[in-house]
């Protein structure tokens, strides 16, 4: 035991401040800055098409042979719709104080311009296989439009870990643990139960994942917002003060609480932006995987529609968790005494529910987490597999087959075992994941233009539903061949 505590203590000696200082000096000022760049050069895509964003949004038709546009929408939802929506939220609320909820806002109206980049790259390079979904992702635009195949082959393996096993392992923990403390269930009991469901999903294939995403997605998010609107509304008399509190907290004007004593804005700021960013998933990487699959006549028009979830995600359901929190009792007694550690994350979300809603405020957070990391752990699963196909090439299925059961052991020993060096891990590979395909959307978003501006070329020339065609691009020949012809 004293052996693997010492090599434990050895791998953070050299981890954490890898981690620290790509999140903190690398991620921190690319992921806004590049946000900030693609705003500019899609002139404010986000405002200017957002009414025509959430009309496509809403209106994807579905697809017999592959995966609709709406269904593509609903994997990448359930991979970003996780527990960090609840817990995440809470924990930048604890030590960047309420403005960090400004901030969280901002990096969103940003983040919506790089999603639109990313996953219109995605969509313009994806490939057709055999079981007629499509593929792609930044392991294949990189290799495609950037040649630099090593780059691809690295966002692939940092993907595969952080996605495939340490947030698989994560989120089964965290469903594990709110079901154990909100009605009593064994630990190893919601294992059991998790794989089992998790594995008639994921055994069905990427078709299955999107089916489940489709049907389950839309449900909890309803539900979540639901809950949020009744609180908001019998605590109407609250709402200005709260709003007057977020906005003067982001620029330095409002009360210290916990971890943040004497916090100043680039506390409210740091925490907000990377609350906003690890939520969204704006400009990880992540996304483009999902958007890729989609069935549609124009890249530009599911760049689009996965814009939109940022929307979702992040304006709407992390808004949702800070509205719980900033009017609830619990909030004010934090704010009395200071706060403390065990305040921090789902705890401080749930004791703001239960403050609202007594003891089915425990219940509704345990079942939400229940759904929303559930939902998060197949769709973690199924970028892997895109990813694991890209690395392994003809050798795919075979390989497939091997990271089913790998991912399902790695869901039952989540929910049983204590997993902090698993979360800081998938920190780490998350990070290195975001900065390769950064680097790689920063060089290529000139082709998103492109295909942005031809576009809004054929909706002004009054077609509907813009077709998409790959004489558009400069190197037509980097596409797959008889997909955008």
């Amino acid at each position: 035991m004293e052996l693997i505590n010492t090599l434990e203590q050895a791998v953070y000696a050299v981890m954490t401040p890898i981690s620290d200082f790509i999140w903190s000096y690398v991620l921190f000022y690319l992921l806004f800055g590049a946000g900030i760049i693609f705003t500019v050069a899609t002139r404010f895509v986000q405002f200017r098409l957002f009414f025509h964003m959430v009309r496509i949004t809403f209106d994807s038709r579905s697809s017999e042979s592959g995966i609709s546009s709406f269904q593509a929408l609903a994997t990448s939802l359930a991979a970003r719709v996780g527990t960090g929506n609840l817990a995440g939220v809470a924990l930048a609320l604890w030590i960047g104080g309420p403005g960090a909820v400004f901030w969280m806002w901002m990096t969103a109206l940003v983040g919506l311009a790089t999603t639109f980049i990313e996953c219109t790259l995605g969509q313009v390079y994806k490939i057709h296989y055999a079981d007629g979904v499509y593929r792609g992702g930044p392991a294949y635009y990189i290799e495609r439009a950037l040649g630099q195949r090593w780059m691809s082959i690295l966002f692939a393996v940092f993907l595969i870990l952080a996605y495939g096993f340490a947030f698989s392992g994560a989120q089964a923990n965290t469903i594990a643990k709110g079901m154990e403390g909100a009605f009593g269930v064994p630990t190893w009991a919601t294992g059991i139960a998790l794989v089992i469901l998790a594995g008639i999903v994921i055994y069905g294939g990427l078709r299955s994942v999107a089916r489940t995403a489709e049907k389950v997605v839309p449900l909890m998010a309803i539900g979540y917002f639901l809950v949020a609107m009744y609180v908001l509304v019998v605590n109407y008399d609250q709402v200005p003060a709260m709003f007057a509190l977020i906005v003067k907290s982001a620029f330095g004007f409002g009360p210290a609480v916990g971890g943040a004593v004497g916090y100043t804005i680039k506390a409210a700021m740091e925490n907000g932006v990377k609350r906003g960013l690890f939520s969204n998933e704006a400009g990880m990487g992540s996304t483009p995987n999902a958007a890729a699959t989609a069935e549609v006549n124009h890249p530009a028009a599911q760049g689009l529609v996965q814009a939109f979830g940022v929307v979702i995600d992040t304006l709407i359901i992390c808004s949702c968790t800070a509205v719980v929190i900033l009017l609830s009792g619990v909030y004010d007694r934090m704010l009395a005494h200071g706060g403390s550690d065990s305040m921090q994350g789902i705890q401080l979300t749930q004791d703001a529910m239960a403050d609202h809603l007594g003891m089915f405020g425990v219940g509704f957070i345990a079942v939400a987490i229940l759904f929303f990391a559930y939902t998060s752990i197949l769709a973690n699963f199924a970028y892997s597999e895109i990813n694991l196909e890209y690395l392994a090439g003809r050798h795919g299925k075979k390989a497939v087959a091997i990271l089913r059961p790998l991912v399902l052991a790695m869901v039952m020993i989540g929910s049983v075992a204590t997993l902090s060096f698993v979360w800081d891990f998938a920190d780490l590979a998350m990070g290195l994941m975001a900065t390769t395909n950064l680097i790689a959307i920063l060089c290529l978003f000139p082709i998103a233009l492109r295909v942005l501006k031809d576009y809004e070329r054929q909706r002004a020339e009054g077609i509907d539903e813009p077709v998409f065609h790959r004489k558009v691009l400069k190197n037509p020949d980097q596409v797959e061949p008889g997909i955008w012809d």
